[in-house]
């Protein structure tokens, strides 16, 4: 396995414009295509106000067929817009269908930004003609960067794996930086490869490696209404993964896509500080993942890492309130490697100042063992500052 650049997989090619959406003289539309048909793996947001072109992929990812372009956009979420939004989702795949001869259920839409606004369909058919003459222009920053929103840096990454019958290429491109606690999904992630692989293994281990990855994140606890990650597998390679390659290439795509998830949590919006949150000894994985949403979803306890406060009675609390079974007299907790808590009272009090001067790290390491079992669960948090504040208030204007 080797580090890639920022190139794409064979056969896809990229291509981007400046549509306007929300701000001018910046990309905001990003084209994908493939030279061969895609097998399609998608998951998405379990938010009950799906947005208009969630709707659309995951009427396409039911029906099973291949799929040939992908078109994302930034600026205008085309959420919560009604017939009129899912009817400029129709205009969108039809007009880039007729660029490519392809049908238009053979294209895919994403779309991020503000709520309640119609897209504006007049910008949109006035860029597309820009990024379709774009492509093949664009490595995997530069159509990352057209569906960025509040992101402070653009987040990508992509590697070559060599297999038993020859090498293969992954790519993953993804933004977000707040509304980010997601429940099938991320905010607006995809990954290509040129591997050769059925749609229903591919599916499968993408679920898998969706489960240990972007669903183990948070920054601020919500869940957008597009939050979506996509996988196009277009065969280019001519490389088949073979069922003795499944797990590498299964474990490869889990380590990509927890890089990229990663670097979600470190650009949550303002964040300075990332929360590795791990729950062991807990009655089964289920409890452990509750307590540890419940830690890395409380604004006190992120606001205190934010601040350099070893508050580790807020650790504690979200513990107590998280609603998992456990003794409270067999709860432990180590902050950054020192244990604070256990059997019920406080430890190590003369650790304090340098308590404080670990929490000025990068990383904050959190262990809580229940002490009830062998259930565990792993989840980066970010922590939770002003700029978030700041950034959140004026995202409209």
């Amino acid at each position: 396995m080797a580090n890639h650049d920022q190139s794409l997989p064979k056969g896809f090619r990229a291509g981007t414009a400046e549509a306007g959406f929300k701000t001018p003289n910046r990309p905001d539309l990003g084209l994908i295509i493939s030279d061969t048909p895609c097998v399609y793996a998608g998951l998405f947001t379990q938010n009950r106000f799906c947005a208009a072109p969630v709707l659309a992929c995951k009427e396409i990812l039911a029906h099973g067929a291949p799929v040939f372009a992908l078109l994302a956009n930034s600026g205008q979420a085309n959420a919560c817009t009604g017939e009129e939004g899912i009817a400029n989702v129709r205009t969108c795949q039809t007009a880039v269908a007729k660029y490519i001869a392809k049908e238009p259920s053979q294209v895919l839409v994403l779309s991020t930004g503000v709520i309640g606004a119609q897209l504006p369909m007049d910008k949109m058919l006035k860029a597309l003609p820009n990024a379709v003459s774009s492509l093949g222009s664009k490595d995997a920053e530069g159509f990352t960067r057209a569906f960025m929103t509040t992101d402070a840096f653009p987040k990508y990454r992509a590697l070559d794996l060599t297999l038993s019958h020859g090498t293969v290429h992954l790519t993953v491109m993804a933004k977000g930086a707040g509304m980010i606690c997601p429940n099938m999904a991320t905010m607006l992630c995809v990954c290509l490869t040129d591997a050769d692989i059925a749609q229903k293994p591919w599916q499968k281990m993408f679920t898998r490696a969706v489960a240990k990855t972007f669903n183990r994140v948070s920054v601020d606890g919500d869940t957008s209404t597009n939050d979506s990650i996509i996988g196009l597998a277009n065969a280019a390679s001519g490389v088949q993964i073979s069922d003795q390659d499944l797990p590498v290439f299964e474990q490869t795509l889990t380590s990509i896509l927890g890089d990229v998830a990663r670097m979600l949590v470190m650009d949550g919006e303002g964040a300075k500080k990332i929360l590795e949150i791990s729950v062991v000894g807990a009655k089964d994985d289920a409890y452990a993942e509750i307590v540890a949403r419940s830690v890395g979803n409380s604004q006190l306890v992120k606001t205190a890492i934010y601040g350099g406060d070893a508050n580790w009675g807020r650790i504690i609390t979200a513990i107590g309130y998280s609603g998992a079974d456990f003794d409270p007299e067999s709860v432990t907790l180590t902050l950054c490697g020192i244990l604070r808590f256990s059997h019920g009272q406080p430890q190590n009090d003369d650790c304090e100042d340098e308590l404080t001067n670990r929490l000025k790290a990068d990383s904050i390491p959190i262990t809580i063992s229940l002490g009830n079992g062998s259930g565990s669960f792993t989840l980066l948090a970010s922590d939770l500052g002003h700029e978030y504040v700041s950034l959140n208030a004026d995202y409209r204007s």
